[in-house]
């Protein structure tokens, strides 16, 4: 059993799960979407569900755009020069370094 750092070693990880699901479901921007989506629903008020979901979706959908491009200007930003001829490379690379990070240490 892993014990927290900088702990006395008595507190496990597993003692920490409560508490970040309860800081992921309230800071989570898709509960809010819970009543909002279940109100109209038990009413058979399917057209408000449809408007709620699609609204969610358009948004999202914006939202990541507009990260993504202000990601890439900010990348094109760079002095990348020579770097530029790996990047695939460096992609690949990253995913598998993650996906190792959480098979491994069971993230």
């Amino acid at each position: 059993m892993h014990s927290l750092p900088g702990g006395n070693g008595r507190a496990s990880w597993r003692s920490l799960t409560p508490w970040l699901l309860f800081v992921l479901f309230v800071l989570g921007p898709c509960e809010s979407l819970i009543p909002l989506v279940m109100v109209p629903a038990a009413a058979g008020r399917w057209l408000g569900v449809a408007l709620v979901s699609v609204s969610f979706a358009a948004a999202t959908l914006v939202t990541m755009v507009a990260a993504v491009a202000v990601g890439r200007f900010g990348v094109d930003l760079l002095p990348l020069g020579r770097l530029e001829r790996y990047s695939h490379a460096l992609a690949g690379l990253t995913i598998l370094v993650s996906g190792l990070g959480i098979r491994l240490l069971g993230w």
